[in-house]
């Protein structure tokens, strides 16, 4: 085997990336705190085609060094919005149609392996912050909540990496060519 040199991995340019098809899935961070958090979202989220990152309360946004460092000029390809308030932005999102889940463990949550997605419908997935979690009001207002099943020591995982996880099983479950 040999090592592909980045020219040989065909890769689209950003701008062929605004008008690339989506996966209809948007990430929503509540009150991420850690910009290279953010920014690995951002080249996850460009790795695998989502729609849209919504930035809300205390998530710092683009341009940022701290958030290019990770995310590696992801953050110019993957369309953002700010929201103040995460709750306005999961309203906003079921207000056109989005079926929104806070990623969290909370009773009677689908595990992410159980979950089934319809093809036809779109997404949104709360992620929270890295130490409270998403929001009890947040929560209460999603159509549900999806957690990632764990069989360790800890209770919990890094948010980037939580949401490559989830981003990466709905990837599988929604992309058409």
């Amino acid at each position: 085997m040999k090592k592909l040199k980045i020219t040989e991995l065909n890769r689209i340019s950003p701008e062929e990336f605004k008008t690339t098809k989506k996966i209809p899935l948007i990430v929503i961070l509540d009150n991420i705190r850690s910009l290279n958090n953010i920014g690995s979202v951002f080249r996850t989220s460009d790795a695998f085609l989502v729609e849209a990152i919504y930035l809300c309360g205390i998530s710092a946004t683009p341009p940022n060094a701290e958030i290019h460092k990770t995310a590696l000029g992801a953050e110019h390809s993957v369309t953002w919005k700010y929201f103040a308030e995460t709750i306005d932005a999961v309203k906003s999102l079921q207000e056109e149609g989005y079926h929104v889940f806070a990623i969290e463990q909370v009773h009677n949550s689908t595990m992410l392996d159980n979950l089934e997605l319809n093809t036809s419908q779109k997404y949104a997935i709360v992620m929270g912050n890295e130490v409270k979690g998403v929001q009890q009001p947040v929560i209460d207002i999603c159509n549900g909540c999806i957690e990632i099943p764990q069989f360790g020591t800890k209770h919990s995982l890094n948010v980037a990496v939580t949401t490559g996880i989830v981003i990466w099983d709905f990837f599988k479950q929604l992309h058409t060519r």
